[in-house]
This record gives structure tokens, sequence and C-alpha cells, in this order.
């Protein structure tokens, strides 16, 4: 039978119950009196502990642990968090011809993010292309194309504004639902020298990588293909060609020395729907939105085919809709080897 742990009202009536049993006449239940003080002082020390002997069971079990508790018990069967990384790109600055921008130079982002230029740029014919980082790690620090930075301080020459390429490669440190999902994977399913789940979990210990999938024999006898996403450091999930590197280099380290292994990026096929919405608000568009991308987080993999009966699902559970009309596209979505449908524009219109 489980401990029902008592509360704090719980034990402030038994803390002055245990006064007054051993003290005849006394009446601890008054506010202002001494009795009445220490018996809330008692009472409250112990609902502490009671809260600490709670928090302790729950690290004490694998699947409830946190944070480092977490980390401790996922480290026993190899399992470490995956690190944040900063973010990178480059940014355009104009100026006058042969001025100089230091390497190690600041910029700012509108709310305060901060970044510096990781190479010495020079200006020829107006402007030059630098490449920078985020000061911190984090996905928070990645920025479509075309955000603008500026200096804090004067550059002699160089003007204050500088307009990015799309920076991307952040990521956050990775959660605790993340770590213990892989850590109860490994427990539940050992790994066996190179099974396909083998490859999913290898690849899903680069830090950026969200999901995985392995295609044995694909390109003949003793291969194997390992497609990804890295759902969080690109606007459509498709891994960039250094998060392909990463993944490859990692899994080369692992493999079986008899397996050719070939790590790619699965080819993206952007679904442009067409869809007519009552109400058809800002707020209402947003939920839709995120319910597609959510269904096709869940459902899109390579050569997948998305039902356009779960299409019309995700939309008809988006908070605020009241009715809609799928215009398009009106049949069952296919792929083909290593294709994945990817979210791209909606259109949108008022139902008739």
């Amino acid at each position: 039978m489980p401990f029902d742990r008592p509360g704090l009202n719980v034990l402030m009536s038994r803390a002055i119950a245990d006064i007054e049993s051993r003290l005849v006449g006394a009446d601890a239940s008054l506010r202002r009196t001494l009795l009445g003080i220490l018996a809330k002082m008692q009472a409250g020390s112990v609902h502490g502990l009671y809260g600490y002997l709670d928090y302790i069971a729950l690290q004490g079990m694998p699947d409830t642990a946190t944070d480092e508790y977490l980390e401790r018990w996922a480290s026993i069967w190899g399992k470490q968090r995956k690190v944040a990384l900063k973010s990178v790109g480059t940014v355009i600055f104009s100026g006058t011809d042969d001025s100089v921008i230091p390497l190690g130079t600041l910029l700012k982002r509108a709310d305060g993010f901060e970044y510096e230029t990781t190479v010495e740029g020079v200006i020829v014919e107006g402007t030059v292309e630098v490449a920078i980082k985020a000061i911190k790690a984090g996905a928070s620090f990645n920025a479509s194309a075309g955000t603008q930075l500026k200096l804090p301080k004067p550059e002699p020459g160089i003007q204050s504004a500088a307009i990015s390429s799309e920076l991307g490669g952040g990521v956050d440190t990775e959660s605790n639902e993340s770590l213990l999902g892989r850590y109860l994977s490994r427990i539940r399913q050992a790994p066996h020298g190179g099974a396909d789940f083998d490859y999913v979990d290898w690849a899903l210990e680069v830090s950026g990588v969200t999901r995985a999938w392995p295609y044995p024999r694909e390109l003949g006898a003793g291969t194997v293909t390992v497609r990804f996403m890295t759902d969080d450091l690109t606007v459509d999930g498709i891994p960039s060609a250094e998060s392909v590197s990463a993944v490859q280099s990692y899994i080369d380290n692992v493999r079986p020395v008899t397996a050719e292994i070939f790590v790619v990026a699965p080819v993206a096929v952007p679904m442009n729907p067409t869809v007519n919405l009552s109400p058809n608000s800002a707020a209402v568009r947003s939920a839709v939105l995120a319910e597609l991308s959510d269904l096709l987080k869940r459902e899109a993999i390579p050569a997948a085919t998305i039902l356009v009966s779960h299409l019309r699902e995700a939309i008809s559970i988006a908070m605020g809709e009241t009715d809609h009309a799928l215009v398009s596209p009106v049949a069952d979505v296919e792929h083909t080897t290593g294709q994945i449908p990817t979210l791209g524009t909606i259109t949108w219109g008022d139902l008739p």
C-alpha cells in the first residue's frame, strides 16, 4: 500500500495535538501563543523533510529521476546528455574599402543576443562577408536570413548594421525527456552489434539529431544507408552537410567493421496545402500550422505516404477551428525512396 504523505494542515494539527497531550491545560491552537508558533514551526520543518524524501524517492528510480540524478543513471549505461551547440552563419558588412573588421568583433541582435566574428574581414568594393558564431549555445540564437545585427560600438569605416545569412546549428542542452527516452531504450533494447535499431541509437547520440532511419542493403550487400532529421536545427528539419558529416563520423567509430555505412540527408518534398478556413483568423491559422507541423513530425519518414484524412484531422483539431475545406491535396501524398515530406507554404482562404 503506498504511503500517504500528510499535508501541512495535517502536520500542524498533529503538532498541536502532541503539545496539548503533554501540557495539561495548554491550548496550542491559538495563533499568537508561543506554543502555537512552535507547533507551526515544527509542522513546517517536517513538511519540508517530507518533500525532500519525496524528491529522493523519485531520484532513486531511473524512470522518475531528473537532472544530475538522471545523468548518473544514464551514464551507467553509457548514455551522456547531449550538449548545447552554438549557432553559426555569416554576416555582410558594408563600409569603406580596406576597412578591417577584427576577429572577435561583437554583434548584437535587436533582442540582445550576441554574436562574434570568427575571422578577420576586409571591406572590398563596399562589402565583405564574415563568418560569425553565437556567444552562447542554444537554439534561441538561430535566426532567419536577413536578420539585422548591430555593432555595439563604432568601428572605423564600418557601418553599424550588418545583415546575416541564416544563422543555424544552435541546439539547446538535451532535455530530461529526451535523455530518459534514450536511456530507457538502451535498457529495454540491448545493442546487437549492428541491428537496425543500433543505427538509430547511434545517430541519436549526435547533438541535434531528432529522428533517424536505417536502410540495410539499399546500395548493395553489406551496406547500410542512414537518414536522419535535425528538427531543432533547421526550418524544415533537413540536416546540413556539417550534421551529415558529424553523424557519419560518429557511426564510423562504432559500426561493425564489416559494414559499409552511408549517412545521407533525406530529400525534402515541400507540401503546400490550400485550406479554406472558418474562422480565417491569424490565431486559428497559427493553430492549424502547428497541428500540421506536428503531424508531419510524427508521420513523415523517408518514402512515407501522408494520408489526406490525417491532414483533415489535424486541421479539425486545431484550437478555434470551426470548419474547413482542404482544397489541396485531394488525395494521399506519396513519396519515393529518400524523399521526406516537409511543410511548405499554406495558402489560406475563406469558406464560401
